[in-house]
């Protein structure tokens, strides 16, 4: 890449507020997050977009085991009579699933499905290996690819494979099981506010939009700076529904044979679309310290003159030792080039040394979710380092919380809601249960119920004026 196209690199982006979904295209494949694999609605994850998924998934994977769980592998192949056992789960899937017919130069005695989801698989082991009380429960995660044939396509947010992935679990009674589904959604709430800075609200589905097989489904959605929700994770009770479908049954200390209560739950590379939507800007990616590839980078000024490299090199030695994921930028581009590349691909913290600053001892840090340059002492600055990220982190948080906070309105109409979507809103607004009126809300707003709030605090349906049973947060949604 030459000097002129790495400045084309830079500036082509769309204006995020004329044009947000040319603006998160732009990004991501400026930043070199992804880019288009050959089939039509596959990516390629570019190192730069792996990496921030490899850090997703260490910091899940450590409270996956932390909570008892282990991980786990199953086959990628499926066979199709398997997605005939459970009735809800196969009309839910039907439209997205990819299907082997042939293999090895000859038709296969019965097609396979790529996996869109595993509960079937899974099911069918957990069968042979649930013999008695003793063997529960089961609680195993696996970390693999998907396959779910969409029309309609965009890098991260829908894409017909992506990565992810999905716990499933097997218990005793149907108490266990629940439990283990809310817990599950705490971890990953904790897990997008702690590490992705990204504030969510957390909920049960309406019986319209729970998965495909499932007794209850709760969702985490996360509002996107364009006002639009993200579904970012699921957890799902599935009762008995694949015990019976799959016979997982269990000899119990009373004698007698039970079918377990399963639950499943996950989230995918999506997350990646989360945290560029959430907190990107005009100059491109926002990443939030837990999860960027890159925490700090160091720009030489003036590289060749009074020592600047070698200091360079030494503070990058000594940020390293303090666990800082740093880089240094040795290439022959101007600083100001540096300094647009590194705001655009948003590593959080840049650390600027010249001549001048290392004659009076300190460099000029740059933080990039505030876009504030500061001095700091260059004696001690990787702890200065470390409380900025830290800093940078937590203000993160705040700045999407608030962000969110504000936009989150109520409607007593249909116009309402309308009104506030429109808006660029989360909208709160009663909902008497019945199906017709959530149809009616999503056909003349496009919003869609995302989760029951946790109060009901309204007390007509917007829709047809009865008493209503629950509140819903409703949103337009990717």
């Amino acid at each position: 890449m030459s000097k002129n196209d790495s400045r084309s690199f830079v500036e082509q982006i769309a204006d995020i507020n004329e044009n947000f979904p040319q603006w998160y295209t732009d990004v991501v494949i400026k930043t070199q997050l992804v880019d288009y694999g050959p089939v039509k609605g596959t990516m390629v994850i570019r190192p730069y977009g792996y990496a921030i998924w490899e850090n997703i998934q260490h910091e899940l994977d450590k409270r996956f085991k932390a909570t008892g769980h282990q991980n786990a592998y199953f086959p990628l192949l499926i066979p199709m009579s398997f997605f005939t056992k459970e009735a809800e789960h196969v009309e839910g899937f039907a439209p997205e699933v990819a299907v082997v017919t042939h293999a090895g130069g000859e038709e296969l005695a019965e097609p396979l499905a790529i996996r869109p989801t595993s509960e079937t698989i899974i099911g069918n082991m957990y069968s042979k290996w649930v013999q008695s009380y003793r063997d529960l429960p089961v609680l195993i995660n696996q970390w693999a690819n998907v396959m779910r044939w969409e029309k309609t396509t965009r890098p991260f947010l829908r894409t017909s494979e992506f990565l992810w992935q999905e716990g499933h679990t097997a218990h005793a009674t149907e108490e266990e099981a629940m439990e283990e589904t809310m817990k599950m959604l705490g971890v990953y709430k904790e897990f997008a506010e702690n590490c992705l800075a990204i504030p969510v609200i957390t909920g049960r589905k309406t019986e319209k939009e729970k998965f495909a097989g499932a007794e209850a489904t709760f969702g985490m959605e996360a509002m996107m700076k364009d006002g639009k929700s993200l579904q970012a994770g699921t957890s799902h009770y599935l009762g008995q529904n694949f015990a019976k479908a799959f016979d997982i049954k269990y000899l119990d200390k009373d004698g007698a044979l039970k079918y377990v209560y399963t639950s499943s739950w996950g989230v995918s590379t999506r997350l990646i679309g989360a945290i560029i939507m959430a907190h990107g800007d005009q100059r491109g990616l926002v990443l939030p310290p837990v999860v960027a590839p890159v925490q700090a980078v160091i720009v030489p000024i003036a590289a060749k003159k009074g020592g600047v490299m070698e200091a360079c090199v030494a503070l990058k030695a000594r940020l390293e030792s303090a666990g800082v994921r740093v880089k240094l930028d040795d290439t022959d581009n101007s600083p100001g080039w540096k300094f647009n590349e590194w705001e655009m691909r948003g590593v959080p913290v840049r650390i600027e040394v010249g001549p001048r600053d290392l004659e009076a001892g300190k460099v000029m840090i740059f933080r990039r979710d505030t876009c504030v340059k500061e001095e700091y002492p260059l004696e001690g600055v990787e702890e200065s380092v470390q409380s900025l990220l830290a800093a940078i982190q937590r203000d993160m948080l705040e700045a999407a919380r608030a962000r969110r906070d504000e936009r989150i309105v109520d409607a007593d109409d249909v116009a309402g809601i309308l009104r506030g979507v429109e808006g660029g809103n989360f909208v709160r607004a009663g909902w008497c249960g019945c199906r017709e009126c959530e149809d009616k809300v999503k056909a003349e707003t496009a919003a869609t119920a995302r989760v029951y709030a946790a109060e009901n605090t309204h007390e007509k349906c917007a829709v047809c004026g009865k008493k209503a049973a629950h509140t819903i947060i409703f949103a337009r949604a990717y």
